[in-house]
């Protein structure tokens, strides 16, 4: 059970928001209506999620401070606080997650900067937000996940996304349709697992809570950034759609068109990427994709052996439905130790598919070390 304490406050209106992403993920969770909360929102608005309660009715796992003003920061900081958050947050043994709301100038005072400092020292997650809100609901529920670990805990994972951009000139390019929504899909599902994740996205707006998040576009930066970070890691899920080619030239400004009837592009192949990490990585575990038109699977079969990585995951993108730019997918994933499919679900379940087949072929790689 995750007991959440809900302060007075704006933020208070998506407190319901947080108990759905960990109600989803499997979580039970209690509500403490904070002084004042109910101001700002009332027990009617947690009924069918969750329980509002004075005290808990156990231990709680986890507890939040979503949203904390600067005088709950205090309170908590300088052990002045009461009541059930309270004496729950007095176990230290537990993760405690703080998501402050406040505006710019109370959030840079002197006295609040200490505050903070002394909460994070003592081992709780601070997550603070830009402008005078408080952080995301999806942020706040990813970093209590993460605090909680799981079946990844300890492992550091790479994760790429998104699609990369090979530029003609200054205002064109070459691309492709994928939304990064698989690779993001991949990178929060081991966040929520317990790992320490790093995202490298490609031509991606809007990041994931909780990871390090590298925003990159082109082929040759999205090379640069892997192999920079995969000697860092345990695991690679190379999840993004890479550009086969790039322009021989990129010319300097925006060509014009003028009375031109043909403009004649040349371009050239670019090199490979999980080649290039597995060269200076040779223990890393590594999962590659294969997006092929018809069947995956012979091409998976084929990637597994010719790129020397552990999983290749195969999909096939003339399926109405899935693929690139859908919230669904259906996949083959290809591995040493035979192959699984999964048929067509959300991409949140094809990536917990991908980890579960991931953690096995981990597990049977060491079993083989050893």
């Amino acid at each position: 059970m995750i007991l959440l304490a809900v302060g007075p406050g704006p933020g208070a209106l998506h407190a319901p928001e947080i108990i759905r992403e960990l109600v989803a993920a499997g979580h039970r969770v209690e509500v403490e209506l904070q002084s004042n909360a109910e101001y700002f929102v009332g027990p009617a608005a947690f009924a069918v999620l969750a329980s509002v309660v004075e005290e808990p009715t156990e231990p709680p796992e986890a507890v939040i401070f979503a949203p904390a003003d600067a005088g709950e920061l205090a309170r908590l900081a300088r052990g002045l606080d009461d009541g059930a958050s309270w004496r729950a947050y007095l176990s230290s043994d537990r993760p405690i997650i703080v998501a402050p709301e406040l505006d710019e100038a109370t959030r840079e005072h002197p006295a609040v900067r200490e505050n903070v400092r002394f909460l994070r020292e003592d081992g709780r997650r601070v997550l603070e937000g830009s402008g005078d809100g408080m952080v995301s609901p999806l942020a706040v529920a990813n970093e209590v996940l993460n605090a909680l670990g799981g079946p990844m805990s300890g492992l550091r994972v790479l994760v790429t996304a998104g699609g990369t951009r090979e530029p003609i000139d200054k205002v064109r390019f070459v691309g492709n349709r994928s939304s990064g929504k698989m690779g993001r899909a991949v990178a929060r599902e081991a966040l929520r697992r317990g790992a320490e994740v790093t995202v490298v996205a490609a031509s991606m707006e809007e990041k994931e809570p909780g990871t390090r998040w590298v925003g990159i576009e082109s082929y040759a930066e999205l090379e640069e950034a892997t192999v920079r970070f995969a000697g860092e890691a345990d695991a690679l899920i190379m999840a993004a759609a890479v550009s086969d080619f790039t322009p021989a030239e990129v010319v300097e400004g925006k060509i014009r068109r003028g009375g031109a009837k043909e403009l004649e592009l040349k371009l050239v192949a670019t090199g490979d990427i999980l080649k290039a990490v597995r060269k200076s990585n040779p223990g890393l575990f590594m999962v590659g994709f294969a997006a092929t038109h018809g069947d995956p699977v012979a091409d998976a079969h084929e990637k597994l052996e010719s790129k020397n990585v552990d999983l290749v995951v195969g999909n096939d993108v003339t399926l109405s439905g899935s693929g690139f730019g859908s919230d669904e997918n259906e996949v083959h994933i290809v591995g040493h130790a035979g192959e699984q499919f999964v048929s067509r679900v959300p991409k949140t379940e094809v990536a917990r598919a991908i980890l579960d087949a991931l953690m096995r072929e981990i597990g049977e790689k060491e079993g083989r070390k050893d």
